[in-house]
């Protein structure tokens, strides 16, 4: 049994000079310690030690065993240190180097003015619906006053899903949603993407509106003026003015454009104004008769104004981008320039 115990430590010395890694330690303890080992293997030749030497021989096993598993712990220790030294040079750095910089992200300049246009009309009173962008045609046009072979139709190129599905080519079905599940008094903003084929420098298939809704008792066009010079004020600078002109939607009667006064020259003439001193921005009116009485809302005790914004048109024009196809082209060079 001392010769199998000798012979036994020297082979395990020498497997012991061999381990470099966590796998070659894990096979040396199977080899050694394990279940199966070599030391277990002691224990089990036992039976064939003479009755009488039994105590010694399993004493000295048990001391074996002992030297094994300190023997096992020193390498695991050796092991982890290395381990640790490779993973310090690996992870290293000089300080000497100077140190990366992290620029600082911004918002999308659609974003920006989306923002500024929702935080000036929630200051008097407005909430915010987003409606779906696949929109059936029964509140994308026809209860909106636009039915079938309507020539109004032809004023918007629809992209059609289905006979009667579309992508929404407007916000305003939206607002039918809303007066549908909710009785006046109501203030609500529909912001989201609409698509509608057409494309030019400033047009694109798919844009960005923000159409807004106000349905109470009394409502007239002096609340309606009175609400954009707000707004515009808010989103041009104090002196910005607005001014009504007759105009034609299918869903509001009267039917206005809305001009702001150029918050570039003052109102006396430049390129952005084209010198008129006035720069159109959105269309509005008073809802049609037909759309509220389609919602269920009697038209002769209620009455409704709607405007409908272009988002990328004045982000075109408060920050002077002269094609709307850099507001979807991603190049950080140009995203770069806006900040909130």
């Amino acid at each position: 049994m001392e010769e199998k115990i000798r012979a036994l430590k020297e082979q395990l010395e020498a497997d012991a000079a061999g381990v470099r890694s966590k796998e070659e330690l894990s096979a040396f303890w199977q080899k050694y310690l394990g279940k199966n080992g070599s030391v277990a293997g002691l224990m089990k030749g036992l039976r064939d030690v003479p009755k009488e030497e039994r105590p010694a021989a399993g004493k000295t096993i048990n001391e074996c065993k002992a030297w094994a598993e300190a023997r096992y712990q020193q390498l695991n220790a050796e092991i982890e240190r290395i381990e640790l030294e490779a993973r310090n040079r690996a992870e290293a750095v000089d300080i000497t180097l100077p140190g990366t910089r992290r620029e600082m992200g911004n918002l999308h300049p659609i974003t920006l003015v989306k923002n500024r246009i929702v935080d000036a009309f929630a200051g008097m009173g407005f909430d915010v619906y987003e409606g779906p962008e696949i929109e059936d045609d029964d509140h994308n046009f026809t209860r909106l006053n636009v039915p079938k072979n309507h020539p109004a139709r032809d004023m918007q190129d629809t992209f059609y899903v289905a006979e009667d599905i579309v992508l929404r080519t407007q916000t305003s079905g939206g607002q039918i949603r809303v007066m549908d599940r909710q009785k006046p008094p109501i203030k609500v903003l529909v912001p989201g993407r609409v698509f509608r084929s057409d494309s030019d420098a400033t047009h694109s298939p798919m844009f960005h509106q923000m159409e807004g809704l106000v349905v109470d008792r009394h409502i007239t066009l002096c609340d309606l003026q009175g609400m954009l010079d707000q707004f515009v004020q808010a989103l041009f600078g104090a002196g910005v003015k607005t001014r009504l002109r007759p105009s034609y939607f299918p869903f509001t009667e009267p039917s206005v454009e809305v001009d702001v006064s150029c918050f570039e020259c003052g109102g006396k003439g430049c390129p952005l104004c084209k010198h008129t001193g006035w720069i159109e921005v959105l269309g509005a009116g008073i809802v049609h008769h037909s759309v509220l009485e389609n919602c269920g809302i009697d038209p002769n005790v209620y009455s409704g104004l709607a405007f409908g914004i272009g988002i990328e048109r004045i982000a075109m024009l408060k920050y002077g981008i002269n094609n709307i196809g850099l507001l979807f082209e991603n190049d950080l060079r140009f995203l770069k320039q806006f900040k909130d």
